[in-house]
């Protein structure tokens, strides 16, 4: 199975992170070219888009599988009913689906909530506001200790979590593991977790990833220990997003 949104263009080079911090790339390519390892989810998150609107712009419908070598349209515009069908039939006949697209290594992914996302051709479903949406959530602290970096919307996406190596890494709400992997430039090793149809969390720079793609998490599972892949020094960095867009993490995580 192939994701990997949150969270690099095949044509372009990419660019070294900033301070260890997690690569953000917000003028997305006109189209990308899926490559092993690749997610729908992962890609998106990548670019700063949302998952759907990516299927949308593509005739992808949930689970969401992608394969690769195909390419994808990044941006809004007419796509092929029959170009469509066929990828539909193809789809239909993989073994090993997944919520964001197929890779041998395992990418898998749904939502975490066992809500159908809505196709290409179905008609748009009414966004709730921000506060009706975090209702539905309960969310609890990643990981213990010290936030030394804040988000900042042009350069850290998330929070930083200082912390020792091993140390637990934890799911922060109910939902479903749609990416892990290194293929994100600049989150090292990296999981990302579909809490519904508007939010995703990425827990990034883990020493060891100790879910798989298409697993059911629970709210303070235990998912990683600690590292510093892809940074320099040993920490959590861990983003929200909803609809795609990063999230400042203290608006939502408990107080104190």
């Amino acid at each position: 199975m192939t994701i990997a949104v949150l969270l690099a263009g095949c044509a372009s080079s990419a660019k070294a992170p900033v301070s260890g911090r997690a690569s953000y790339r917000s003028h997305p390519p006109s189209h990308y070219t899926v490559r092993k390892g690749d997610t729908l989810y992962a890609i998106a998150w990548q670019y700063g888009l949302d998952y759907k609107d990516v299927g949308a712009w593509n005739g992808i419908r949930a689970p969401y599988v992608i394969r690769p070598g195909e390419r994808l349209r990044m941006r809004p515009g007419k796509w092929s009913r029959t170009a469509t069908a066929s990828r539909s039939q193809r789809h239909a006949s993989t073994t090993r689906p997944s919520a964001a697209g197929s890779r041998p290594a395992g990418s898998t992914a749904s939502s975490g909530s066992g809500k159908a996302i809505p196709s290409a051709t179905a008609a748009a479903p009414i966004k709730k506001s921000p506060s009706h949406a975090a209702k539905r959530l309960t969310w609890s602290w990643p990981a213990k200790g010290r936030v030394v970096e804040r988000f900042d919307a042009r350069v850290n996406k998330g929070v930083d979590i200082a912390g020792d190596l091993g140390q637990p890494v934890y799911a922060a709400g109910d939902g479903r593991v749609v990416y892990t992997g290194s293929g994100l430039i600049g989150y090292g090793k990296l999981i990302i977790v579909k809490h519904d149809k508007n939010y995703l969390s990425a827990y990034a720079h883990n020493h060891r990833l100790l879910v798989k793609e298409g697993e059911h998490v629970a709210g303070g599972q235990r998912i990683a220990q600690m590292g510093r892949t892809g940074t320099t020094r040993v920490k959590l960095h861990f983003e929200i997003r909803r609809d795609g867009k990063p999230v400042d993490p203290l608006r939502y995580l408990p107080k104190g």
